[in-house]
């Protein structure tokens, strides 16, 4: 019996998937949470075989969990379940150790097949994703030449979080944030918040969220 734990901050979403799932033979949902500091506890403390974990989180977000989860259980099956199509948010996630990425775009069944796709050893993706990995197109991207941690900063920097929230956060120290805030801008050549905003909703990063000039 595959175990298969799901992560995602909308009890909705977790609870058709989880009825979806348990109709196929050999797969139990064996716990849900909607973020992912939750789901990291409770990881390292039961076992499963697999955790679906979505990237927009709150707390310390999806790629942070990823992270933590796969240097603590890098046996668990780990499979990104997301809205967000954009090639290099992939890049990241693959990066970071996901075992497969599915957008949340894709049919129902889609879901299924890739969680049997994980209990055979395989490494799912969806198939706009894999076409849009295996391209250089995301890669020139200006947010592609971010590191993973500097990455989910931008996310945040770009949803309009100030720097203490972004610290406390991530557990970092304000300077730390600070310092990772001046690398991203000299990266990406996005000088504000609003710059940031813009271009991640521009391409498909976040969801769009209002900020003031």
């Amino acid at each position: 019996m595959l175990r298969v734990a799901l992560a995602d901050d909308h009890a909705v979403v977790r609870t058709g998937y989880r009825r979806l799932l348990e109709l196929e033979d050999g797969i139990n949902v064996v716990a849900e949470f909607g973020d992912g500091e939750s789901a990291y506890q409770w990881l390292l403390a039961n076992p499963a075989d697999v955790v679906i974990l979505d990237l927009s989180m709150p707390g310390r977000g999806g790629l942070a969990t990823l992270e933590r989860l796969r240097k603590r259980l890098p046996r668990l099956r780990i499979m990104v379940f997301t809205m967000h199509e954009d090639a290099a948010m992939a890049a990241q996630a693959l990066h970071l150790g996901a075992t497969g990425y599915v957008t949340k775009s894709s049919p129902p069944e889609t879901l299924v097949e890739a969680v049997r796709e994980l209990r055979d050893g395989g490494h799912p993706l969806s198939p706009g994703i894999a076409d849009a990995v295996r391209t250089r197109d995301g890669a020139q991207a200006p947010h592609a030449r971010l590191s993973p941690r500097e990455f989910d900063i931008f996310l945040l920097l770009a949803e309009g979080i100030g720097l203490d929230t972004i610290a406390e956060q991530r557990c970092l120290s304000g300077k730390t944030v600070a310092n990772y805030q001046t690398t991203i801008r000299n990266k990406t050549g996005l000088g504000n918040a609003l710059e940031m905003h813009r271009y991640a909703h521009r391409h498909g990063l976040l969801q769009a969220l209002p900020l003031t000039a």
